[in-house]
């Protein structure tokens, strides 16, 4: 009688753990990759609304107004930011993304009345004519930085870091450095450019103030200044950045994307958006800052469910990186050319990788054109095409906000509240310190 073949992996030293190991053996590198985080985190998913019955009024969906207008920049800029949506569009840079789709991003938010961000390497001519409302980024590396480009922004971005990578500088690998994305940032063409991980102008808060006073002279006052951090010491980091001058703060949590960087980095560097947020509001109410200063939040927002969830815990607005790029067809097994619809698994499969699965953003072999610089690939992501999209998505998010909101009772979205949440989980309600479902119980701030 033979015996039956039982197989029991270990849980330190599991499959993934095991090829880890075997590919550093074998290499000596360590692993480049684009995307967020793979491992389960804490997330939006482990929170609820409380919506109304008896004891609270919900609002008719079909008859009464729910207002989803925004304002960002109201503490010191002469020309805020009014926006149709609290819904934004992220830092996503040319050289990371094609022409195409940065054209494509900015149709689709002027559409929808949001904004959308340059990210790093500066701004192109497709984006800015495309976009009612920029929003400029500098970072460390000063790529692409020109005072003219900054003058024609709406608003400026200052990022000290990425909820991906939190500590360490951007990376664009060779294959994506073309003739035109090197001149915008100065670089040769074909060779990694791997960025700065802070500032050369400033190395703390009093510096940092000093360099908002200089943008703000350089564009007269009028546009909002933001500060970007990726989550980490977010409570320190918010009180820094609004003593330092910011008109608006970017908290960018651990299940943020990026283009390229290590892996190490995206799982296991930074903190959940869940926690940062609640950090970052609880900074600004400790200064008295709330409604002064506004807030955004981004890192894994994904549906509308987790905008709504995000206002009620005290963001002003999200922004949204990934969730864009799958919007435009990231990870689809088909692309739009002339209105067909043509197959790509034979790209996918040369990256060794199936759609659903891919997260070779940083090889610049993207198969449906998204972050790509390939001539022939780009051609992939029409402009018009990949706009119609973004705009189905972000006025899907924005209708079930509203959906939400109303059901609460509320006829402003940013009338959603912390009382109107509880999470499902404990890790969830001491991260986000909301009670327990079904009870008055936050870890560590209450008794049942």
């Amino acid at each position: 009688m033979s015996k039956k073949l039982v197989l029991e992996e270990s849980a330190g030293y599991n499959q993934k753990v095991i090829e880890y190991i075997h590919r550093a053996s074998a290499t000596g590198l360590y692993e480049i990759r684009g995307m967020g985080a793979k491992r389960h985190l804490p997330s939006f998913d482990d929170l609820v609304f409380l919506a109304g019955s008896a004891s609270r009024y919900p609002l008719e969906g079909y008859r009464e107004k729910c207002v989803t207008k925004t304002i960002l920049g109201t503490r010191f800029a002469k020309k805020p930011i009014e926006l149709e949506t609290p819904i934004t569009i992220a830092g996503m840079s040319f050289g990371a993304l094609s022409a195409n789709v940065k054209e494509a991003l900015g149709r689709a938010a002027t559409e929808v009345g949001t904004s959308t961000t340059t990210g790093d390497g500066g701004m192109t001519p497709e984006e800015r004519q495309s976009s009612k409302t920029l929003v400029y980024q500098c970072l460390p590396s000063r790529y692409g930085f020109n005072p003219d480009d900054l003058r024609k922004a709406d608003a400026i971005e200052l990022v000290i870091g990425q909820g991906a990578k939190p500590g360490g500088g951007g990376m664009l690998l060779g294959q994506k450095v073309t003739q035109r994305v090197a001149g915008m940032r100065t670089l040769p063409v074909g060779v990694d450019q791997r960025s700065a991980c802070r500032h050369p102008d400033w190395t703390g808060p009093d510096d940092l103030a000093i360099k908002i006073q200089e943008l703000r002279e350089i564009t007269d006052w009028e546009k909002p200044i933001y500060i970007k951090v990726g989550a980490t010491r977010t409570f320190n980091d918010v009180k820094l950045a609004v003593h330092a001058g910011a008109d608006v703060i970017v908290v960018d949590g651990m299940q943020g994307g990026t283009a390229a960087t290590q892996t190490v980095f995206i799982e296991h560097v930074g903190i959940p958006t869940l926690a940062a947020l609640r950090q970052a509001v609880d900074a600004l109410d400790d200064m008295n800052m709330r409604g002064k200063v506004q807030l955004i939040v981004s890192g894994g927002i994904r549906t509308g469910a987790d905008v709504a969830k995000a206002l009620a815990m005290g963001a002003d607005a999200v922004a949204i990186g990934q969730g864009i790029l799958y919007s435009l067809g990231c990870n689809s097994a088909t692309y739009v050319k002339n209105g067909e619809h043509l197959s790509a698994e034979a790209e996918y499969a040369a990256l060794n990788t199936a759609p659903g699965y891919c997260h070779h953003c940083q090889s610049g072999k993207c198969p449906v054109g998204v972050t790509t610089q390939d001539e022939i690939l780009e051609q992939r992501l029409e402009p018009l095409v990949g706009a119609k999209r973004v705009k189905n998505y972000l006025k899907t998010l924005n209708m079930e906000l509203t959906t939400v909101a109303r059901a609460c009772g509320k006829s402003n979205v940013h009338h959603l509240e912390r009382e109107d949440l509880v999470a499902l989980t404990i890790e969830a309600a001491a991260m986000a310190r909301i009670p327990l479902a079904g009870t008055d119980w936050i870890p560590g701030h209450s008794r049942f």
